[in-house]
């Protein structure tokens, strides 16, 4: 593609919400039988692309719309509300696209143009085992032809949807943690990519393994990161935000699944009150605390999105989004506190907002009977893929971050790495250090 697809986009949630509800009800309406037949999106994904959606956090002056985080998180949760699968795939999309506010404009000029045009990029990060926590087996290796890569990712999720992937490597000979990225075409001589994701939830987001054989990297696919930056507080946030408003979006699911249930049952009980399920008080009860805690994971995720917004403000006027603020030797002191805040906010919403949504999937089955757990039905689903999304980041880890916020002044630190444990040690890659304030964030060049 080379036509800019965001042209026509607007830029406000409620003309751009009419835009895509007729995609989003043709995703809805075919959900259920995704699901139940294991019919991967590829068709609901090509046809978001070619309205635009994966354009929306393209900033202005590169083509985009330059949709606000909050208004891109009403549109993703409308969208999970439809099918969760869907609206999880773009979370590689767009979290590489808000990496790339904080890259020079050399990268910025190959990548954003990119995804103006429709290109997608998906996520090839975490090892399935054997990785030490804080190294990567991928290797990343300079031949006499250019740069070479070599290794296994499971949970790549949205690969197989993309044009392209993003690699977390590390550079032969090289000690540092591996994070840096290469970019490669999902279609390149080398690049395996096999749907074997067996959850029993958010099985449509072809989360499976990726293989990378000698896979040539251009210089323009090779990335650069800084822990301890701007680009990794935000990033981190975003990624976890887009999980949650995906959870807020089945909350709604289970919102309007369980009122429709409740409204055409015709059946009930001699134990009950004899009237219809639709009026019976018990069962009215019961929708709306499911009503009530869709609402609740809705709003403490806006309220989230909008820290982010605050805080990626903050650091573009303080110049924090520029390469060159990372040449500062004390850049990390200079970090504005909203960034730090929005990590915190996210944080919260991550200890709350999963209990919401799988409380209200759960809850369907209060509001019917036994009819309600046929599979044909798949009722069962909303509770599965919030139950799968809540297993990303450890709930117990957020909690005791955030309390050691509240109490010591401790910056929580972000999810960014994953392997095995080193017997009697105690660490966390990229963390910063342990403090009562910003100034201590670690930063160590990892490329």
């Amino acid at each position: 593609m080379s036509e800019n697809l965001s042209r026509s986009l607007p830029s406000e949630y409620s003309a751009l919400a009419e835009h895509f509800r007729p995609h989003f009800e043709r995703i809805a309406q075919g959900s259920l039988n995704r699901d139940l037949e294991r019919d991967l999106p590829f068709e609901e994904f090509r046809a978001l692309e070619e309205a635009g959606f994966s354009t929306l956090r393209v900033p202005t002056e590169w083509g985009g719309p330059g949709v606000s985080i909050e208004t891109f998180t009403r549109l993703l949760i409308d969208l999970a509300e439809a099918d969760s699968n869907v609206a999880h795939v773009y979370r590689s999309h767009f979290g590489f696209v808000e990496a790339m506010r904080f890259q020079p404009r050399d990268v910025q000029a190959v990548w954003f143009p990119r995804v103006v045009a429709g290109q997608t990029v998906g996520n090839a990060s975490t090892e399935r085992g054997s990785n030490a926590l804080g190294s990567l087996n991928t290797k990343l290796t300079r031949e006499s032809d250019g740069w070479r890569l070599n290794g296994e990712k499971f949970y790549t999720t949205a690969t197989i949807f993309s044009d392209y992937t993003r690699v977390s490597a590390s550079q032969e000979g090289d000690d540092a943690d591996g994070r840096r990225f290469a970019i490669v075409p999902i279609d390149a001589e080398g690049v395996t990519v096999v749907d074997d994701w067996d959850g029993f939830g958010q099985r449509l987001t072809g989360t499976g393994t990726t293989t990378f054989d000698n896979v040539r990297v251009e210089e323009s696919g090779l990335i650069d990161r800084v822990s301890g930056s701007p680009e990794t507080i935000h990033e981190a946030a975003f990624f976890q935000l887009v999980l949650l408003a995906v959870l807020a979006g089945i909350a709604r699911a289970a919102r309007r699944d369980s009122a429709a249930s409740v409204a055409r049952r015709a059946r009930t009980y001699n134990t009950g009150s004899g009237l219809p399920f639709r009026e019976d008080p018990l069962i009215q009860e019961a929708t709306g605390r499911i009503a009530a805690k869709a609402f609740t994971a809705e709003a403490t995720v806006l309220q989230a999105a909008r820290a982010l917004d605050d805080g990626l403000a903050a650091a573009e006027a303080a110049g924090a989004t520029s390469w060159e603020f990372l040449e500062y030797p004390d850049f990390v002191a200079r970090i504005p506190q909203e960034l730090s805040w929005s990590e915190i906010a996210v944080e919260h919403a991550q200890i709350t907002v999963p209990e919401l949504a799988i409380g209200a999937a759960q809850e369907i089955f209060l509001t019917g009977g036994a009819s309600a757990t046929l599979r044909t039905k798949g009722t069962d689903r909303h509770w599965r893929n919030a139950q799968t999304i809540a297993t990303h980041n450890p709930i117990a880890f957020r909690a005791r971050a955030v309390g050691d916020y509240w109490i010591n002044g401790t910056l929580p630190v972000g999810l960014n790495a994953i392997g095995d444990a080193t017997a009697g040690s105690a660490q966390r890659p990229e963390a910063p250090a342990e403090s009562t304030n910003a100034d201590s964030r670690s930063a160590v060049r990892t490329s």
